[in-house]
């Protein structure tokens, strides 16, 4: 990647201290993990509107589809008063090329799903609301990737998450090369194995689509490929399509390895297929095969190599 990583937050997942009663809601794995290889770019939509620190706590009220902004004692309407700085704000985060955002779950103003909102006669709330800011956010950026920080305590959901958000870093700096056949077929074929992981189906589209390129015009090419490969990498990678994935790369060593060392790797990838070992360590083995015999095709694959191994997305079983 040619320069930082660049995200989306909520700031009190930082550890700076925004919330309602003057406290924060600090994520070390976000700050002291994931954080070495991001830039963040802290987000608290309260504080932006207008509302002090401390303040008094807000809550979704009304219609699902448009509901208010209310104080919780109060009344205080801050609906206008959000919306009018949302709008402000996504503008300058426009020009940033965020990669994703990392939301605050739960949150009236930056939860992205299953939100308390009050009927305003009073009575038990409905669970799914989105938050004022995250729904604005979404509707504005419909293909980035977004996740709340409860979510992201689920190791598959983590690395599904970061999985999209590197592969949204590499597709903004194929389009700063320019949006060329020549480079969409490059970072096509880098991505063939991870999206084999993703969607059989999905591969097979963006490949018959990338080998028409020339025939159809860059901009809504470009545009059609960036949605229909959100759409496949936002599908969960099970272990049975990570092994057909393993499997194939196996299949470009069959004049390379000798009986024993196809064993071998048959062996760690019923390991894996059995939940005994994480997934890792076939995939160790076989980059090691890819640096010993100089298999350039894969070496290239981001699926060997998809994020930081100190992230250690491949180690849960």
């Amino acid at each position: 990647m040619t320069d930082q990583l660049r995200l989306g937050i909520s700031s009190c997942l930082l550890g700076n201290e925004v919330r309602y009663n003057g406290g924060h809601q600090l994520d070390r794995y976000l700050t002291h993990t994931l954080g070495k290889f991001v830039e963040y770019v802290p987000v608290c939509p309260e504080v932006g509107c207008g509302m002090s620190i401390p303040r008094e706590p807000v809550r979704l009220v009304g219609d699902v589809a448009a509901p208010r902004l209310v104080g919780r004692e109060t009344g205080t309407d801050w609906t206008e008063a959000m919306q009018t700085w949302a709008a402000d704000r996504l503008e300058a985060l426009e020009e940033l090329d965020l990669c994703g955002f990392i939301f605050k779950a739960k949150s009236p103003s930056s939860g992205m799903g299953r939100v308390k909102v009050y009927p305003p006669e009073g009575g038990q709330p409905r669970y799914d609301g989105r938050g004022l800011f995250a729904g604005m956010f979404m509707d504005r950026f419909p293909l980035l990737p977004v996740e709340d920080d409860g979510r992201l305590h689920d190791p598959v959901l983590r690395e599904n998450f970061i999985t999209r958000v590197f592969t949204m870093k590499r597709w903004r700096d194929t389009l700063k090369q320019g949006k060329t056949v020549g480079n969409l077929v490059d970072f096509h074929t880098r991505h063939k194995l991870l999206l084999m992981s993703c969607s059989v189906e999905s591969y097979r589209a963006l490949g018959k689509m990338v080998a028409g390129a020339a025939k159809h015009d860059p901009e809504p090419l470009f545009d059609d490929y960036l949605e229909q490969l959100i759409k496949a990498l936002t599908l969960k990678s099970t272990i049975k399509k990570n092994i057909n994935v393993l499997q194939h790369v196996l299949g470009y060593f069959k004049k390379d390895l000798d009986a024993a060392e196809k064993q071998e790797c048959l062996e760690l990838f019923e390991a894996y297929r059995q939940g005994h070992v994480p997934r890792i360590v076939p995939i160790t083995l076989l980059n090691h095969y890819v640096r010993k015999y100089g298999k350039q095709y894969l070496a290239e694959q981001t699926y060997l190599n998809q994020h930081p191994t100190e992230l250690r997305l491949l180690n849960h079983a």
